[in-house]
């Protein structure tokens, strides 16, 4: 079976392609490496192929890429789906340095590519907005919480790192604490989408060019429990949910099965546990419901 070792990039439909642009560019600060008629590919400073915009008749996250080892072979990769009762299919050339990967969709209907090779879009960009080093992880709201966890798992080979309740999951398929979320709701949808910035004085820059910008801070700062990352959150003006953070705890060791430590641990060492939501978070103003 497959085993994903990183994000690469999350697809959007937007209705309103030339605003989603605007925002993610002078905003959020990545770099439109290339555009295709209705279709736009937006990268980090350094070049990485993080998101791509398609006008579309309604704003929701499509799908997400994930890399895996440049030694996959995608013909036994699609046998070994299809023993799983997933259907794929190998495509060509669906994004920029990207030359060839496989299809499919998750339980959620979200459509998923593994790729092997990837180039850069250009590096050591300048950038306006924010300016995020990476594409972190992203996080959506499904019913089925537990199927699509145990999806995750058993297809892709992700890891659970932590649990609130019964009712989000934190997966990981590097050493970051997590790269996908799910968490119980009664419809589909993206929940936010989170990319790492350097350090504190770059949380502090990305509120101040929010508040220049009029655009109001949904949540944080905020220090959270499970992956104990500081993390800032806004809306797009399709508002899907974007998160800055910082010092997302880190698996260097999957044998030795403990985060590695940092002052703020309540438990050392820190293992995947089950929190409540009451020790949910660490410091900050509590989310309003």
């Amino acid at each position: 079976m497959p085993q994903a070792r990183r994000v690469g990039h999350a697809t959007f439909e937007t209705p309103d392609l030339e605003r989603e642009i605007d925002h993610w560019v002078n905003v959020a600060g990545l770099v439109l490496a290339e555009r295709d008629g209705k279709r736009a590919y937006l990268a980090t400073k350094v070049g990485q192929l993080v998101v791509e915009l398609h006008e579309g008749e309604q704003a929701h996250c499509t799908g997400l890429t994930f890399e895996v080892s440049p030694k996959t072979d995608f013909s036994q990769l699609a046998k070994d789906l299809a023993a799983e009762g997933v259907s794929s299919a190998l495509s060509n050339d669906m994004a920029p340095g990207m030359p060839r990967s496989l299809v499919f969709d998750d339980p959620k209907g979200t459509r998923i590519q593994l790729f092997s090779e990837w180039g850069y879009l250009g590096d050591h960009h300048q950038v306006g907005g924010v300016g995020p080093m990476k594409l972190g992880h992203v996080a959506f709201v499904t019913p089925d919480v537990q199927g699509v966890t145990k999806f995750y798992e058993t297809v892709l080979g992700f890891r659970v790192s932590d649990w609130i309740g019964d009712w989000f999951s934190f997966m990981r398929c590097g050493p970051d604490h997590h790269t996908v979320n799910f968490v119980k709701g009664e419809k589909t949808h993206l929940a936010h989408i989170a990319f790492e910035v350097k350090d504190m004085a770059q949380i502090a820059t990305a509120c101040d060019l929010l508040g220049a910008k009029n655009i109001p801070i949904e949540w944080g700062p905020v220090r959270h429990g499970p992956g104990h990352n500081v993390s800032v959150y806004h809306l797009d003006p399709d508002r899907n949910t974007i998160e800055f953070y910082i010092e997302l705890d880190q698996m260097k060791d999957e044998e030795l099965g403990y985060f590695e430590p940092r002052p703020w641990h309540r438990d050392l060492p820190q293992r995947p546990k089950v929190w409540s939501s009451d020790t949910s978070q660490i410091w900050g103003m509590k989310k309003q419901r």
